[in-house]
């Protein structure tokens, strides 16, 4: 393959710096000011108007070049910004910022391109067309960049280079970077939240002996010391609640979860989840705190419980609908489960196009109805509720409604945003139901397997709790307006580079 050549000039230039005796990498560069803090300070004085007594050291990625020879402006980029140099080759001197001799500087100078990472001395001006910009006194490249940025009109505009060369979306587009600074500011939005409540941030075991806490294909792996089988955790479920019945009556971990899946627009093999539980409540009380979580989240990211996704709003604004699985099909699918047998349920999804084998639970059938038929009709934030018990492992039963769980998802957009039960903890009750999951692990591969440690914490005995888990890649999408999770992951999981 013929390279790049734009690239061999660049491998040309840096050849010659190091020939003069300049170091294209040095160690360190010690900057006053990042470039907004210039802007803040001078953006108001006067077209034409020169500062010569106010200096400032800025350092930042080359982003446009107009050169005339033995003069220039160009565009730095930092992380606050960006800022016009204007470099006049005579003016160089030797300052305590670049302490580089004044050939040394005109050769670097000279050997210049766009994508270097360059600090620069000088004093602030702006220009006749109104530009606040920096005139360069000294010069110095910081890091020689060898391969060409994308063409600045233009960008990154492949997907796939997009996602794995992160770094390149990143320098080239400022509402990529923009997304990936408000995930930040969720996350911390939703640890002050629990924070002011009194929860406890606490870590679990990424690698479990069992996994367990969600009905997932796990990532399997071999420790050689202990020569033994280990899991990628698939939820921190179980561990979170061993804290509760330990004494800790408020714990929350934000973490990586891995689940051996598909990936589609918001599947990722990899992403991050907010579990949190709560003694002596149940799922009525984390409704409400979970609709207070999310809409306070949203409005003190955005300034509004109204946000814009996939160009429809979403209100977010609480209390949120309510509507239970049976309801929802009988609104929007027209029949009532409860009357058809398992057979006629079975023939009833299979010819509204399910693929499920005929051999899983009723339960499992009353929920791929209404995923099939009910979920794309949710689009204002709903509280879906009271589940059938054979897919709700970990779920107290309904205190009032026969084969049903206490068990609540929000949907929003059209997708799940979370999902959240009153705990089961009856120690027989909970032995049982692992015992039926156990069992339908030969025609369910998502199946949980029976994990004895906890069960025996559950017979140490667990106070009454609610717990909640909550999709943080997909709060991101809906706050950010991102359609796809691969927009909201620095780096999303994606086949290796041949």
């Amino acid at each position: 393959m013929k390279e790049n050549p734009l690239k061999l000039e660049k491998q040309k230039k840096l050849k010659i710096l190091k020939e003069a005796g300049i170091d294209p990498f040095p160690h360190n560069f010690s900057r006053t000011h990042t470039t907004k803090s210039v802007f803040d300070k001078h953006k108001d004085i006067e077209t034409g108007q020169a500062l010569s007594d106010s200096v400032f050291v800025v350092a930042g990625r080359v982003m446009t070049k107009r050169d005339m020879g033995k003069a220039a402006f160009f565009t730095i980029q930092d992380d606050s910004g960006q800022i016009q140099i204007y470099l006049k080759i005579n003016e160089l001197e030797i300052t305590d910022a670049t302490n580089l001799d004044t050939q040394k500087q005109q050769i670097s100078f000279k050997n210049l391109d766009i994508g270097d990472i360059v600090g620069v001395q000088g004093h602030v001006f702006k220009t006749k067309k109104g530009e606040l910009s920096i005139r360069a006194k000294s010069f110095q490249i910081l890091c020689k960049s060898l391969e060409p940025l994308p063409e600045k009109f233009h960008g990154l505009t492949d997907i796939e280079l997009k996602y794995r060369y992160r770094h390149l979306d990143l320098i080239m587009n400022k509402e990529s970077k923009k997304v990936f600074q408000t995930r930040s500011k969720i996350i911390k939005e939703v640890r002050n939240f629990l924070n002011d409540r009194g929860f406890l941030e606490v870590e679990t075991p990424v690698l479990q002996p069992i996994y367990g806490g969600a009905a997932a294909k796990p990532f399997a792996t071999h420790h050689k010391t202990l020569d033994m089988e280990l899991f990628l955790k698939i939820s921190p479920e179980l561990y979170l609640k061993r804290l509760i019945v330990g004494g800790f009556e408020k714990v929350y971990e934000i973490g990586k979860n891995f689940r051996n899946e598909g990936m589609d627009r918001t599947h990722n093999p990899e992403f991050t989840m907010l579990e949190y539980y709560e003694a002596y409540t149940d799922y009525n009380d984390q409704m409400k705190q979970f609709e207070e979580l999310v809409s306070t989240v949203v409005k003190n990211i955005t300034g509004s419980y109204k946000v814009i996704f996939q160009d429809k709003e979403i209100d977010f604004t609480p209390p949120w609908s309510r509507l239970t699985v049976h309801d929802g099909i009988k609104k929007h699918a027209n029949f009532n489960p409860d009357d058809l047998s398992d057979k006629d349920l079975f023939d009833k999804i299979k010819s509204l196009g399910s693929d499920l084998k005929p051999d899983m639970s009723r339960g499992h059938m009353i929920m791929e109805a209404f995923e099939i038929t009910v979920e794309k009709h949710l689009w204002q934030p709903t509280f879906i509720t009271d589940f059938p018990i054979s897919v709700s492992p970990l779920t107290k039963k309904h205190r009032s409604k026969k084969d049903l769980v206490e068990r609540f998802e929000p949907m929003v957009a059209c997708m799940e945003l979370g999902n959240s039960y009153t705990e089961l903890n009856d120690p027989e009750d909970q032995l049982s139901r692992l015992k039926e999951q156990e069992a339908s692990r030969l025609v369910d591969d998502e199946a949980q397997p029976m994990d004895k440690d906890f069960l025996h914490a559950i017979e140490v005995g667990m106070p009454p709790t609610g717990g909640v888990g909550i999709g943080i890649e997909r709060l991101v999408m809906l706050v950010t307006g991102q359609s796809s999770i691969r927009d909201i992951l620095l780096f999303p999981t994606m086949k290796k580079n041949s």
